[in-house]
This record gives C-alpha cells, sequence and structure tokens, in this order.
C-alpha cells in the first residue's frame, strides 16, 4: 500500500510516519514541499502520487491569527481538501482527513457525536466544517481535540516553559474538553483506516478536563519525574479573564464511542498518555 502524509513535519505527521503499518510505503510532504494554499498544486501532486491512501495532516491551526487571515486559512482547509478529495476520488484512493471539535460551539450537555449538528465559532471552526464537507462523504474524517506530543509546539510544552520561567500562573478553567496523544490519535487513524471506515469518528483520549485540569497534571506529573525542579502556584481564571481573538466553544468533549466500537479497544485516559509523554519529554523513554 502506498500511503501519502501530509503535514509530515507536524506533531500527527511525525506520530503517522512513526507508526507505519507494515507493507506501507510513505510519501511525506511539508509545506516546502507542497503549497497547501495553491489547489491546483495539490490537485496535480496528489494526481501524479496516486497512493492508495491519503492521510491530510496539515491544517492551519492558529486558531487566532485566522481572525485576520480567513483567505489562507480556507485555502488550507478548505480548497486544498476540494483538491485531494478530486484526486483521490479519480484515482480511486481514500482520503483521511483530520477535522477538530472547534467545528462545535459548546452548548451541548453531554458529548458531542459524530452527527450532532456543527455550529462553529470562530473562523477557524468555519474552515474545519467547511473542509469536513469538502472532504466529502466517500471520506474518512476525524475529529480530535487538544493535541500534543513530545517535541511538539502545544499546550504541554507551553506550560512547562512558563512554569520555569513564572511563579504563578492563570489557564482558563471554564473550557471544558479532554487532550489527546499524538501518537495515539495516529494508531486511531491507521486503525480506521485498514477497516475501510468512512464518514465522520471522533478521537480524544479518554477522560475530561478543562485547561486548568490539564495544567495541574501537568505540573504534578513533571515535579513527579523531576521535568521541573520547583512547584509554582497555578490559579484557575474564567475566559474573560483572558480575551482572545477567536471565541473557543466552552464545552467541546467528544463522544468517541463509536470509535472504540468499531477498533474494539478502549480509549487510553489522557493523564496516562501525558506521563508518557513528559518522560518523553525528559529521554527516560
Amino acid at each position: 500500500m502506498k500511503a501519502l502524509i501530509t503535514g509530515c513535519n507536524g506533531q500527527l505527521g511525525k506520530a503517522l510516519l512513526a507508526s507505519l503499518p507494515d507493507g506501507c510505503d510513505a510519501v511525506a510532504l511539508d509545506r516546502t514541499s507542497l503549497d497547501l494554499t495553491d489547489a491546483a498544486a495539490v490537485y496535480e501532486r496528489v494526481s501524479r502520487e496516486a497512493p492508495d491512501l491519503l492521510l491530510n495532516a496539515a491544517a492551519y491551526t492558529a486558531v487566532d491569527k485566522a481572525e485576520n487571515d480567513e483567505a489562507t486559512a480556507r485555502a488550507v482547509n478548505v480548497d486544498a481538501v476540494a483538491a485531494m478529495a478530486r484526486a483521490m476520488k479519480a484515482g480511486s484512493g481514500r482520503l483521511v482527513h483530520v477535522s477538530t471539535d472547534f467545528v462545535f460551539d459548546g452548548s451541548s450537555a453531554r458529548a458531542y457525536r459524530p452527527e450532532d449538528a456543527r455550529n462553529p465559532l470562530s473562523v477557524y471552526g468555519k474552515t474545519k466544517a467547511d473542509g469536513e464537507d469538502a472532504a466529502g462523504t466517500d471520506a474518512l474524517i476525524v475529529r480530535t481535540s487538544w493535541v500534543y506530543s513530545a517535541g511538539g509546539a502545544n499546550f504541554v510544552r507551553t506550560m512547562l516553559r512558563l512554569m520555569r520561567e513564572r511563579d504563578t500562573l492563570g489557564v482558563v478553567a471554564d473550557q471544558i474538553g479532554t487532550p489527546t496523544w499524538a501518537p495515539g490519535l495516529a494508531s486511531v487513524l491507521w486503525g480506521l483506516a485498514a477497516r475501510e471506515a468512512r464518514g465522520v469518528y471522533h478521537h480524544s483520549d479518554a477522560g475530561v478536563a478543562s485547561w486548568y485540569d490539564f495544567a495541574v497534571a501537568i505540573h504534578e506529573e513533571a515535579l513527579a519525574i523531576g521535568l521541573l525542579d520547583r512547584p509554582v502556584t497555578i490559579n484557575p481564571i474564567a475566559t474573560a479573564q483572558y480575551p482572545t481573538p477567536a471565541v473557543r466553544p466552552a464545552f467541546s468533549l467528544l463522544d468517541t464511542s463509536a470509535t472504540r466500537a468499531l477498533l474494539e479497544a478502549p480509549a487510553v485516559h489522557w493523564r496516562t498518555h501525558l506521563r508518557t509523554m513528559l518522560k518523553k519529554e525528559q529521554g527516560l523513554v
């Protein structure tokens, strides 16, 4: 099987390459080898490569910047995806597209199911929702949330840096979701693709957290293994105390039961994966 992986230098792209299934040859593309703002170039390259599977791990993810850069966000998150879908359909391959919890508005009283109505609050969320539509009904679309990995640019590593620099931090406590470890997400994508799944699925780690809960856990686990050498004070704050250009959903927990049932595997709790990630940061595993 030939797989084409976009966004190969990102957290998920690296995890996908690190977990290639046996018998799978991969073509890995980053932003220097494929300009995702050029839909024609995307179509031409995908058509030329003619992969059996295209895993689109690339996206415009600068949530706040997108509020004033919608054209670029839409080019990457929508137009490029549409070009991928057209090329894969013409070549009889399958598209695996990664989406986000930001397609929801956070008003649900329960975890969001794949079939729930979308109502994005930000430009980023809107372009990702439109990107799902552009991927089409033949694609496998996997929504996820709060992705992080060792060595990546993410909330965990930002918190570690701030905890080393400051004595006190304020972290938002009224946005609820679930962290997701990139290698775990990669494993789910390969697993769903192997089962020839199509349509929309959800994946995040098990459990529930606010960003404040996540930060407290990072602090506790990092202290326990010596990744931090001193404790700091972490205070819960409201979203209103930390205004951002883009509006985030206050609640974006994803119902992953259909994914777990298809893969016949329970989800791993986010704190378990956090421990593994921090040990990797320290070089212990």
